[in-house]
């Protein structure tokens, strides 16, 4: 279990300003401990900024702890040993996700069911059962608790094993005519939340909520999509991840199934049962990682690859040559490492540094921008 004093240091570098998934580990692993990455942060950002950064408020932090041990839920950071493998492999795993029910469910082969909100009957009723199919065979079934498809893979799989994952935070109802299934599952399955108790979801916090729905998920079925639906991002997110991407097949006459269909033409693996989904992800390999049982993510000899790279260029020259290759417009990390010759470590570095000085713009994609105020 870990010490409130770790609790507290990791729940307050999350929560600063201009910190991030990306950039909680790359301060972890530069500083080894959340306490010391908090130290570092002034003196990083003031290396580019034109103000001081903003730490989290201490108040505001032990309040949040407080808050979710009333609730009786409990934090999970990354870095835990009960943090999932397949989460951990995204590019930007969520640092801390709060928790409500049955932990032990993470460890179970995973499939992620998601489609329309706007559903069918028709398509609730096969989402239902083949939920149900799935958790008789052991599997547990994670979804966004949204209305239609989401609500009916939840209700088929809520007496064995369903994981819901929530935009808001873990106190927040939504839909609200969901109240009692999200109730329901907090006591018998598990709920997930990235946000903070009391925050209402937002537009932009769904996309950062389909990312956990396809990290978690060896796989992701798709029933009725609307193109350009959330349900699209969800299985996008899956193929960057490396997971398989099902898709039911539907009538070209129900604007419903389009997004389903041209995911199928684009590759995705037409389902239309339980077995055709076991066969997809029966031999995916998803068993416990060791670095995942580290109390923290720890690289002590980060620093030192650092300095031992690009001896020709000094640092404040890097700086000044990353920064000249940033203009407004959006370009890949990719391409700054491209141009600038800069060692990946020593260019996440300055990278960070900008950032945390709220000097550059993250875009979708693993896009950046400089902002110059």
């Amino acid at each position: 279990m870990d010490s409130d004093r770790n609790i507290f240091d990791r729940l307050q570098l999350i929560r600063s300003e201009n910190i991030g998934p990306v950039s909680y580990i790359q301060l972890i692993r530069k500083f080894g401990t959340a306490a010391d990455a908090i130290k570092a942060i002034p003196d990083l950002a003031a290396r580019r900024g034109k103000r001081s950064a903003k730490i989290a408020n201490a108040h505001v932090i032990h309040q949040e702890i407080e808050t979710v041990r009333k609730l009786g839920a409990n934090f999970l950071f990354l870095g835990d040993p009960d943090y999932p493998r397949l989460l951990r492999e995204l590019s930007n795993p969520p640092p801390v996700l709060i928790w409500r029910g049955h932990l032990e469910l993470l460890k179970k082969p995973t499939v992620a069911i998601v489609g329309a909100r706007n559903s069918s009957a028709a398509a609730c009723r096969y989402a239902r059962d083949l939920a149900n199919g799935l958790v008789e065979r052991g599997i547990s079934i994670v979804s966004g608790l949204a209305r239609g498809i989401d609500t009916a893979a939840h209700q088929g799989a809520l007496e064995k094993a369903t994981i819901a994952v929530i935009a808001g935070g873990i106190d927040v109802h939504y839909p609200p005519e969901n109240e009692k299934l999200q109730e329901r599952i907090a006591a018998r399955g598990l709920l997930l939340a990235e946000q903070p108790p009391g925050i209402e979801p937002r537009a932009r916090h769904f996309p950062f909520r389909n990312r956990i729905i396809a990290g978690l998920a060896r796989g992701t079925v798709v029933v009725e999509a609307a193109p350009k639906s959330g349900s699209l991002i969800t299985a996008r997110l899956t193929a960057e991840a490396g997971r398989h991407v099902m898709a039911v097949p539907g009538s070209p006459l129900d604007p419903r199934s389009l997004g389903c269909n041209s995911l199928i033409r684009e590759g995705a693996t037409l389902v239309q049962s339980v077995v055709d989904v076991i066969e997809m992800i029966e031999h995916f390999d998803d068993r416990a990682d060791p670095i995942n049982s580290k109390p923290e993510i720890s690289e002590h000899d980060f620093g030192a690859k650092e300095t031992s790279v690009n001896q020709t260029t000094g640092y404040e020259e890097s700086r000044s040559l990353v920064w000249s290759l940033l203009s407004s417009t959006p370009v890949m990390v990719d391409e700054i490492a491209r141009q600038s010759f800069i060692a990946p470590e020593r260019l996440q570095l300055l990278l960070l540094e900008f950032e945390l000085a709220g000097r550059i713009i993250k875009h979708a994609g693993g896009k950046i921008s400089r902002l110059d105020n």
